[in-house]
């Protein structure tokens, strides 16, 4: 700001995939707010986990982002690729990526709920990927889906436990 740059987005993690890293998302948010900057919060790797209790700590400060993405096939057994994304305001993307060009017109315009989703992205086309993550919840159910990454969570504080038994390895990081 005192450069006369004009900040506009801050893009906090949330477990990061390469490290499981994690920033302070209440923090963030108060400066965001303050600033009037759209705070985007990347949950990549660990996003599946805001679905379990006992991860509700990571759930501190999302009533204040504008949008949350995570990656359903890195820990939600969905195949690749597929990403869940959420947002406070879909207008906002909506107003950013409108695309009205005559060729696109159609009989039903304005006559559904259904959000005609080629506003929400700069393609006007899209791969389908409702129906692996509709099979997947629908084949594991939401427990067995828990279940799954209670399993993954339990595995990490192994290989951790089998890291600090063993004088070869140093652990440089504390599990997340």
């Amino acid at each position: 700001v005192a450069a006369g740059l004009i900040p506009v987005i801050c893009v906090a993690t949330l477990g990061t995939t390469g490290t499981c890293a994690y920033d302070d998302i209440e923090s963030l948010a108060s400066v965001c707010e303050e600033n009037q900057v759209w705070l985007h919060v990347d949950a990549a790797y660990a996003g599946g986990a805001l679905a379990l209790e006992e991860c509700a700590e990571l759930r501190r400060g999302l009533e204040h982002v504008d949008s949350l993405n995570f990656n359903l096939h890195k820990f939600m057994l969905v195949n690749f690729d597929c990403a869940a994304m959420w947002l406070r305001d879909a207008n906002k993307v909506i107003d950013s990526f409108n695309v009205d060009r005559i060729y696109l017109k159609h009989k039903h315009e304005g006559e559904t709920q259904v959000p005609d989703f080629r506003h929400w992205q700069i393609p006007l086309g899209r791969r389908f990927r409702a129906l692996k993550v509709w099979i997947t919840f629908r084949t594991m159910g939401a427990e067995g889906l828990r279940s799954h990454m209670r399993k993954h969570i339990d595995l990490a504080a192994q290989f951790e436990d089998l890291v600090k038994a063993d004088e070869r390895f140093e652990l440089v990081a504390p599990r997340a």
